[in-house]
C-alpha cells in the first residue's frame, strides 16, 4: 500500500486514531527506510498523535551499550553492531505497542524481518536519492558515511536494501513537506490497511 497525497493538512481525529490503537492491539507501528529519510522525525509526531510512546532503536542501543553508535562500530565493528541492534529490537517489540524508529540496516537480518511481521505494521518512509544525499550530508555523525562521498554511499545502500524495504506492508513518501503531513499519510494508510484487522501472529510464516 503506497501513499504519497498532494499535502493537505491532516486534522487530528481522534476516533480514527482510536480505532488504530484498538485495531493493533500489542503490535507496534514499525517505520523503516534509509539514513535520513526522517524516520526518528516523523516517530516523534506520529505517537503522540496514536498516544503511543515513541522509541527511537540507535538510542535504545547506545543507552544498552553505554556508547555512541560511532564508539560501537569503531570499538567492534559492524556484524557486533547489527547483532546487537537485532536483539534490542526484539526485546522493543515483545513490549508493544510503540511507534519504533529503526536504523536503516535493521531489516537486513532476517530475524527482525520475521519479528516485525509477527509484532508489528511495518511502513517505509521512501525518499528519494537527491533528498536523501541532502539530509545525510548535513550530519557527520554516521559510520557508514565517514570518509565516503554520500552520493556514492547512499546509491549503494539503496541498491542493496530497496527490495528488502519493499516487503513493508504500507509505503509513504518522504519528501519536503512538514512532517505533520506525512503523520497524516500514516494515519489514513493504517485507517485503510487490512492489517488491522489481522490477528497478531498471522504472519509468521509468510516470506520476506
Amino acid at each position: 500500500m503506497r501513499f504519497a497525497s498532494g499535502g493537505k493538512d491532516e486534522q487530528v481525529d481522534t476516533g480514527r486514531e482510536r480505532r488504530i490503537r484498538d485495531g493493533l492491539g500489542a503490535r507496534s507501528v514499525v517505520l523503516v527506510g534509509m539514513p535520513g529519510c526522517g524516520k526518528s522525525a516523523i516517530g516523534r509526531r506520529l505517537a503522540p498523535r496514536l498516544e503511543l510512546p515513541f522509541v527511537d532503536v540507535d538510542d535504545e542501543i547506545e543507552r544498552a551499550a553505554g556508547k555512541t553508535i560511532n564508539e560501537i562500530f569503531a570499538d567492534h565493528g559492524e556484524p557486533y553492531f547489527r547483532d546487537g541492534e537485532r536483539r534490542v529490537i526484539a526485546r522493543l517489540l515483545a513490549s508493544g505497542p510503540q511507534v519504533l524508529a529503526t536504523g536503516g540496516g535493521a531489516l537486513l537480518a532476517e530475524d527482525t524481518r520475521t519479528n516485525i511481521r509477527r509484532f508489528g505494521i511495518s511502513i517505509w518512509v521512501k525518499a528519494d536519492m537527491p533528498v536523501l544525499v541532502r539530509r545525510v550530508a548535513k550530519r557527520s555523525n554516521r559510520p557508514l558515511f565517514e570518509g565516503r562521498e554520500p552520493e556514492v554511499v547512499v546509491k549503494e545502500l539503496m541498491e542493496a536494501r530497496y527490495p528488502i524495504y519493499a516487503t513493508a506492508d504500507i509505503v509513504v513518501e518522504s519528501r519536503d513537506v512538514p512532517h505533520d503531513v506525512i503523520v497524516g499519510e500514516i494515519i489514513e494508510a493504517l485507517m485503510q490497511s487490512p492489517m488491522l484487522a489481522e490477528p497478531p501472529g498471522n504472519r509468521e510464516a509468510s516470506s520476506p
